[in-house]
């Protein structure tokens, strides 16, 4: 195989190399034949490791065409490296029989692009960048080929404290958490890519400023979620999810058991938890079985039951505000026993829920007009009073018939 090695990395070997020239040039009498030499083989692996290891600011690594086994997670902690493949189905870095590491490739550096290369089967998380600035992912392709398991890495595209991120033309297939997650990070853009067969397939988790459009999630346990968790640096707000294609995301749940996704009913086409400033908009939304949106407290999420959590953590889904969709189907065979004895009882047989549906928890200090506005011709806002037992169950719009102020778009600083 070929491995390419830049100037920077080529300088640092060259007097090593030089050295060892002229000792074998002096160490042989003149009348003899030259003594054959042994050969050592060194393995991609240990190129590429060593090219991650010794890179210097501006050195690009080139990954070549292949398919390049990997034993243990790599890692780069140097600022302004690029890693560049031929290409998402060309350049694979197989993981498959990895013996050692978390990760598949972590990187804790700044001013850092990935582009054209695909991780395959790693044993944890997939790509990792933590604590970085100036992030470029761009066709990137993480996948676990035997498709959804439990025992599958958590996430594939990872990008967790980070600022100014874009995700861009990437694909990622079978994590058993989220496929593309962002999450505790500032000014974010997720573009152009593919979650499929993921248990959340786009995740933006205790993030500020992020954008998330022209998008396709399908097939994942749910399309689209937009989190905020307690414990954490800080609060998620301000997210617009517009101009995506959600659809058909009713694979059963595959998360390992007590984590935030293992909560997530199969079915959920955009799923917005105790997040605060989220618009959506533009969306192709179709055939997801529990709800197309399902909009929820930290209370009725699945993996809490005490109300007194988290004193500082505002539980709460605030000032979320949906327009201009087009909805089809969904809402047809929810997975949980209590919206399925909801449409059943409301709906009948053949009936279905209404495309967004609200668990109903409202900070006391708030009205519901804080919480949700919907202007989205016919559809309509079903109330569960999951706060009150279920008792007041309602489909009245008078609360929801009203516009916010439309968030700003995210833009990201020059690399």
């Amino acid at each position: 195989m070929t491995y390419t090695i830049t100037s920077h990395s080529l300088a640092r070997f060259l007097p090593v190399i030089v050295l060892s020239a002229m000792l074998s040039a002096c160490g042989q009498p003149e009348s003899a034949a030259p003594a054959e030499q042994p050969t050592t083989q060194i393995s991609y692996e240990e190129q590429l490791r060593l090219a991650l290891e010794t890179a210097s600011p501006g050195d690009v690594i080139t990954v070549p065409e292949g398919v390049h086994p990997m034993t243990r997670s790599l890692v780069l902690n140097t600022d302004g490296v690029t890693i560049r493949g031929a290409g998402m189905d060309k350049s694979v870095l197989s993981f498959a029989g990895q013996l050692a590491g978390a990760e598949g490739l972590l990187v804790n550096a700044s001013d850092f692009t990935i582009e054209d290369i695909a991780i395959e089967d790693s044993k944890g998380d997939a790509l990792k960048v933590n604590e970085g600035r100036n992030i470029i992912i761009r066709r990137v392709r993480t996948e676990w080929t035997r498709g959804p398991h439990t025992e599958n890495g958590a996430y594939g595209i990872y990008p967790v404290q980070t600022e100014n991120v874009l995700v861009e033309g990437s694909v990622a297939v079978g994590a058993s958490d989220a496929g593309i997650y962002v999450g505790q990070s500032r000014n974010v853009v997720v573009k152009d890519s593919r979650a499929e067969y993921n248990v959340a397939g786009i995740e933006i988790e205790n993030t500020i400023h992020a954008d998330v459009f022209n998008n396709i999630a399908t097939n994942n346990t749910g399309g689209i979620l937009v989190f905020n968790m307690p414990d954490l640096p800080q609060l998620g707000h301000s997210t617009r999810v517009f101009n995506n294609t959600i659809v058909t995301n009713n694979t059963g749940n595959f998360a390992p058991p007590g984590g935030a996704v293992a909560g997530v009913p199969a079915g959920s086409g955009i799923v917005i938890n105790a997040n605060d400033k989220v618009e959506i908009f533009d969306n192709d939304i179709a055939d997801n079985q529990t709800a197309n949106i399902l909009i929820s407290s930290y209370f009725s999420a699945g993996y809490s039951s005490d109300r007194e959590t988290a004193e500082a953590f505002d539980p709460y889904p605030e000032g979320i505000f949906i327009y201009a969709n087009r909805f089809r189907d969904g809402g047809n065979a929810p997975d949980r026993e209590e919206l399925e004895m909801l449409r059943l009882a409301m709906f009948g047989e053949e009936g279905s829920l209404p495309d967004v549906v609200w668990d109903g928890f409202v900070n006391p200090e708030l009205s519901a007009e804080n919480v949700l506005c919907v202007d989205n011709g016919e559809s309509l806002v079903i109330n569960i009073d999951a706060a009150g037992g279920y008792e007041n169950v309602t489909v009245d719009m008078t609360a929801h018939t009203c516009e916010l102020e439309k968030l700003t778009e995210v833009v990201l600083a020059a690399n």
